[in-house]
């Protein structure tokens, strides 16, 4: 059994914004296995089989700073393992449409993703990160509610199918396979200094 998360805050308001590409990630592995999500009170929810093996993927509805309450009860009633929970978010510290992934490690200031430590009571999960990219002039908390420039846009697209293709290489080959084939630099210059 694996538990995918996908980072980000309900409402259209937030959908296309740079703190939602977690749940990109999420819709695009669920069109791939065919799947729909359903709507619970704290999460939106699907599950299906990839590589024989038991995936659930959980879009949390509580806002960035309250996804663990949400992982949490996902995690309560499909156990998995913490090294068998992925978590997809954005990463500010690096360049828009970067990929890292993490086997564990602190939230490196991601609100959403230190909510789900505490949620989870553990640092030792799988962590998909996507570059946002960064803002010498707009605030964090202003610039990741902002949206992708249309010059942006290709390198997102490209991110979010490269993110949904590690996840899968995550659960059949490993988190060094993944880590191997996937990470490669791209720290974040402020935008005024790009």
């Amino acid at each position: 059994m694996w538990i995918i998360v996908g980072l980000g805050n309900p409402g259209n308001r937030y959908s296309r914004t740079r703190h939602n590409i977690g749940f990109q990630v999420l819709n695009e592995l669920a069109r791939r296995r065919g799947l729909e999500f359903r709507d619970r009170t704290d999460y939106r929810i699907c599950s299906g089989s990839m590589e024989g093996d038991e995936i659930v993927l959980v879009e949390p509805l509580t806002f960035m700073n309250r996804s663990g309450a949400a992982v949490r009860k996902v995690v309560g009633r499909f156990y998995a393992p913490p090294e068998h929970i992925i978590v997809v978010h954005d990463d500010l510290d690096l360049e828009t449409g970067v990929l890292k992934i993490r086997r564990n490690g602190s939230s490196g200031g991601h609100k959403g993703v230190e909510s789900v430590i505490q949620g989870l009571g553990t640092r030792e999960f799988v962590r998909v990160k996507i570059g946002i990219g960064r803002s010498g002039v707009i605030p964090p908390e202003k610039y990741v509610l902002s949206k992708f420039t249309e010059g942006e846009l290709p390198s997102v697209r490209a991110a979010v199918t490269e993110a949904a293709e590690s996840v899968h290489v995550i659960i059949a080959e490993g988190v060094e396979k993944a880590m191997n084939r996937f990470n490669r630099g791209g720290k974040a210059a402020p935008e005024s200094a790009k």
